[in-house]
């Protein structure tokens, strides 16, 4: 019987990170992955989106070449084939990257599916394999709501996951999301600006719900503005085929669909786990701050303890869960700094507080606000839609919350994720030199503005 130090059970962007890092400072390592190393998000999920968005993008600029003075001679057209093909691309270079560090790092890779036993084994492929830490890194799958009908739409391949929709044999002329958040309009994203006639059907009042109230309404906006219908404080009451019947205002409503993608939420993969008779929270394994489950040397990271369904906390907590199993009992996952991004046309990210939480706690704040108009950046890249929000304390100009609608918006917001993590204040900002022109100057301009009033609005 094969015997190791650690045991990850997953390879996702939790898992396969947690086994290189264990690796890295000087464990025996096996990863057990049932089906390609990088999981959901690199084969199913972030990657494969953001490159057909960049296709998208492509596609929506050159259409509107004659905006920035280049002029088209003839159609343009996009084959959604080799767009698909550019993302498999994508996908495969990546998974194969993985794949090399991994054996690079000396960690075994077991290709099969893992059937826990106890705490300590793990069968897979027949054989029983042991280890002193069990790393659980399972993922999650999309949820089907109980609505009459969508089972048998999705059986019958009308109403799809963003899964099968990665794999569709043609861009739909219709496209019903159900669900407004962050999968929904990064897809409603993409198809609308392939032409397709796109409409997101959320039940609560609003787009991207985890957003600032300030960001969710001027996003809202633009995705009006670009051709997408948008209902809200909508639900859906049935599927039939290509069929959907939802309330709206008081009244019940249809709309037919070539496609229909269910985009309400994911469950935590827990099935299977249920002989280690870990402490529970509906279907997510609850963790304390050093990622260990309520049973010792079992650990849970990424979306099946249900805390941030986002890859780059999986990777952060397999980071904690590792060092942490290696000796680093300082080692702690800190949940109120995590950055969360929408990669829509314009992106959305955030750190922090919203403006809506800062006010349920009782803080003393205040709010700074710069728009992309301002930027001589944004008008030279023709990309004025959006605008930054930084939430300080009232006494010392602490970032306490960021918040931007913005082209690049998901790369900029590291800077106030940095800040935050030194407690650093608007002075420190405002006092450092940002290259001009440049769009980083926005968050510049706001610390300003948090400090006094901003230099160019």
């Amino acid at each position: 019987m094969k015997t190791y130090d650690i045991v990850v059970l997953g390879g996702g962007p939790g898992g396969y990170v947690a086994a290189i890092k264990a690796a890295q400072l000087g464990a025996k390592v096996a990863l057990i992955e049932k089906e390609v190393v990088g999981g959901i998000c690199l084969n199913h999920g972030c990657i494969p989106t953001k490159t057909l968005l960049k296709n998208a993008k492509v596609y929506k600029t050159i259409k509107h070449a004659a905006e920035y003075g280049v002029v088209l001679d003839g159609d343009v057209s996009f084959d959604w084939s080799l767009m698909l093909k550019r993302k498999d691309l994508v996908v495969k270079k990546l998974t194969m990257g993985v794949g090399g560090l991994l054996k690079k790092n000396g960690v075994d890779v077991i290709s099969g599916f893992g059937k826990v036993l106890s705490p300590k084994k793990i069968e897979v492929n027949g054989e029983t394999i042991e280890t002193k830490n069990l790393i659980l890194a399972t993922g999650a799958s999309p949820i089907i709501p109980p609505i009459p009908g969508l089972k048998e739409a999705y059986e019958k391949k009308i109403a799809v996951t963003s899964r099968e929709l990665l794999q569709i044999a043609q861009a739909p002329k219709k496209l019903v999301i159900i669900g407004g958040g962050v999968i929904g309009v990064e897809f409603a994203t993409i198809f609308s600006s392939l032409g397709t006639e796109v409409t997101i059907i959320e039940k609560l009042d609003g787009i991207v719900p985890m957003m600032d109230d300030d960001i969710r309404a001027q996003y809202a906006k633009i995705l009006k503005k670009d051709g997408i219908s948008i209902f809200v404080n909508a639900e859906v009451k049935a599927v039939n085929e290509h069929e959907v019947i939802y309330s709206f205002e008081g009244k019940d409503e249809k709309i037919t669909a070539d496609t229909i993608l269910v985009s309400v939420g994911m469950r935590p993969n827990s099935q299977g786990l249920e002989v280690l008779n870990l402490k529970m929270d509906r279907a997510a394994v609850v963790t304390d701050e050093h990622l260990e489950t309520s049973v010792k040397g079992v650990f849970a990271i990424g979306d099946l303890n249900g805390k941030y369904m986002l890859a780059h906390v999986a990777s952060a907590e397999g980071l904690i869960a590792a060092e942490y199993i290696m000796g680093h009992k300082d080692a702690k996952m800190r949940y109120d700094r995590v950055p969360n991004a929408v990669y829509g046309h314009p992106e959305i990210a955030s750190v922090g507080l919203t403006e809506k939480e800062a006010k349920a706690q009782g803080l003393k704040y205040k709010v700074s606000t710069f728009p992309l108009q301002a930027s001589g950046k944004a008008l030279a890249d023709n990309e004025k839609d959006g605008f930054i929000k930084l939430i300080v304390s009232e006494q010392y100009k602490e970032i306490i919350g960021a918040h931007i609608l913005s082209y690049n918006a998901s790369d900029l917001i590291a800077e106030l994720g940095v800040t935050m993590t030194l407690e650093g204040t608007a002075y420190e900002i405002a006092k450092t030199i940002h290259p001009h022109p440049t769009l980083s100057e926005i968050v510049m301009e706001a610390a300003h503005g948090a400090v006094d009033k901003p230099i160019h609005m």
